[in-house]
């Protein structure tokens, strides 16, 4: 009898210890770091579907001829009812050579800013310009764009248009505040296997989309030497996270209607540990390395609203193919642009007029290639179907980047709201400092803001506006 008690207080000691208390079971629920959202000042409102009047003739004026500023230049003497006012850049010859682009596209010179770091802001302040398009390092990004739009021009601006959340916050404000445009020149949402990814989507074929997937992974050792003054290895030099999302962000957001119906509530950022940036600064530069802060990789997971996630990447140290890794997964289907092009879908997705034969058709594979081109075909965005045999021509990342500046100048032209907003810009801008906040705390969730301040499901899903 004394073993069976013993042996039953044995086990109820056993029992007790290996089940969790009801303290454990109700453990304190994790809440993300926030930050700061300024409240909207008085008599400012959103510029959530913002249109000004119709321009016949827009204006231009260009600051920053480095890297990518003579290709937009370039691009820019092929569309119609465009004046090339004005052309900014620190180095005088930079800003000779795009007068030669002008001439050689038998258009008039244009005036000419140079010579002193300040000589941008006496071209904003020009009446005669109606669109400040900034291709600058991305330290003078939120001052030239606040600046411009102050001196009422629509601005838009390379990517990353904005580095920290005061910037970001600036920028939204002061497009709230004086009622005009700001966009950011994210190229890769009219990248052509993308644009059609999103018709489609948009068109559901996929079914509903539950996740998407973004990235920016480019081994930049062999351009590092080409930015002015070193300010882009400076930058990855003194600060950790994702600090160019945009390329990844842009494409998945547009695919799950951020700010049009739902929006990003939190992100939790992990990276490994930089090596080879640092080997290359000391090994070949022959510099000191010590204190470098950029992720060698670094991951970032976003949960929205509505319970759907976003996976971005950052990479510019590995020796890896170029990649965006641009994803799109929903209950009916799948798209995947790298490292392999393609689409899988349930039979049901596809309709007769793409194959007659459904029986070898499910969601396990990739298409056939005669499927997809037929997919490609049949599902080709209207903004392709106008634009992309001249884009290919004119170029600009195959084509993309001209498709990009024609719909901003066509947008302004009609008197449409822009395909990308400020509040596009702030969400996938914010990625650097949020990132580098969860990192700096372990991985923590991060909240991202609300940058609309509460209008995020004003508008009902991303479309493309076009004229009547």
């Amino acid at each position: 009898m004394k073993k069976l008690i013993y042996s039953l207080c044995l086990f109820t000691l056993m029992f007790s210890i290996a089940l969790p208390s009801n303290a454990a079971k109700k453990a304190k629920k994790v809440m993300p770091i926030e930050t700061k959202v300024p409240v909207r000042p008085a008599g400012q409102k959103d510029v959530l579907g913002l249109t000004t009047p119709k321009m016949d003739v827009v204006r231009v004026g260009f600051i920053g001829l480095g890297m990518r500023g003579p290709g937009a230049v370039s691009r820019f003497t092929h569309l119609k009812g465009v004046e090339i006012k004005a052309l900014c850049d620190l180095h005088p010859e930079r800003v000779e050579n795009c007068q030669k682009i002008l001439q050689k596209a038998g258009l008039p010179e244009a005036t000419g800013y140079s010579g002193s770091e300040d000589a941008w802001k006496k071209m904003c302040e020009r009446p005669d310009i109606d669109l400040i398009y900034i291709a600058t390092d991305w330290k003078n990004h939120a001052k030239m764009m606040i600046y411009a739009m102050e001196h009422g021009k629509h601005v838009a601006c390379e990517v990353p248009a904005a580095m920290t959340l005061d910037e970001i916050w600036a920028v939204v404000n002061t497009a709230e505040k004086t009622q005009k445009h700001c966009m950011q020149l994210e190229n890769c949402v009219y990248d052509f296997f993308e644009l059609t990814t999103l018709n489609m989507a948009q068109k559901g074929v996929f079914g509903d989309i539950l996740y998407a997937e973004g990235s920016y992974i480019h081994n930049l050792e062999e351009f590092w030497g080409e930015y002015n003054a070193d300010w882009r290895l400076k930058y990855n030099k003194e600060h950790r996270g994702d600090i160019y999302a945009t390329h990844g962000m842009g494409p998945a957001c547009q695919l799950l209607d951020i700010h049009r119906g739902d929006k990003m509530n939190y992100l939790v950022a992990m990276d490994s540990e930089p090596v080879s940036i640092p080997n290359y600064i000391k090994n070949v530069r022959k510099e000191d390395s010590t204190g470098f802060k950029n992720g060698q990789h670094t991951m970032t997971m976003i949960r929205t609203e509505k319970g759907k996630t976003i996976h971005i990447q950052h990479d510019v140290a590995s020796p890896r193919p170029y990649s965006r890794m641009y994803q799109c997964t929903g209950t009916k289907g799948f798209a995947n642009k790298y490292p392999v092009e393609g689409y899988a879908l349930q039979g049901s997705q596809v309709d007769a007029s793409i194959t007659p034969n459904h029986e070898n058709l499910n969601a396990h594979s990739y298409v056939s290639d005669e499927i997809k081109d037929a997919l490609m075909k049949k599902y080709k965005h209207p903004i392709h179907v106008e634009l992309e045999e001249t884009a290919k021509k004119v170029g600009g990342h195959g084509g993309m980047d001209f498709i990009m500046d024609y719909r901003l100048i066509y947008c302004l032209q009609n008197g449409l709201p822009l395909d990308m907003d400020v509040y596009d810009l702030a969400e996938w801008c914010c990625l650097a400092p949020l990132t580098s906040i969860s990192l700096e705390n372990n991985s923590a969730p991060v909240a991202v803001p609300d940058f609309t301040r509460g209008n995020w499901n004003k508008v009902k899903g991303f479309r493309h506006a076009f004229a009547k």
